[in-house]
């Protein structure tokens, strides 16, 4: 995963969240997990898409952004 120390950090407290969950009925602990994965994938699709703006903005081809995200450069030209 990833050395930086943050983001264990955050992932700990995503577990904690999720372990909270555990004594809840299924139909209200499926809600909350699908509304955090929700919240999650908003917040990190904006700043993804900030990133990649800014990589484009210093020169950076789309092959090379897709290539550090995870994406084909098809990808990347759309969500840019």
């Amino acid at each position: 995963m990833s050395d930086d120390p943050t983001i264990g950090f955050l992932k700990a407290d995503v577990a904690r969240f999720c372990a909270g969950l555990d004594e809840l009925a299924p139909a209200i602990r499926l809600r909350l997990l699908v509304q955090l994965r929700a919240a999650l994938d908003e917040v990190t699709d904006a700043a993804l898409d900030e990133g990649m703006a800014a990589a484009k903005a210093e020169g950076w081809g789309l092959r090379q952004i897709g290539g550090q995200v995870g994406l084909s450069h098809e990808k990347v030209r759309y969500r840019l």
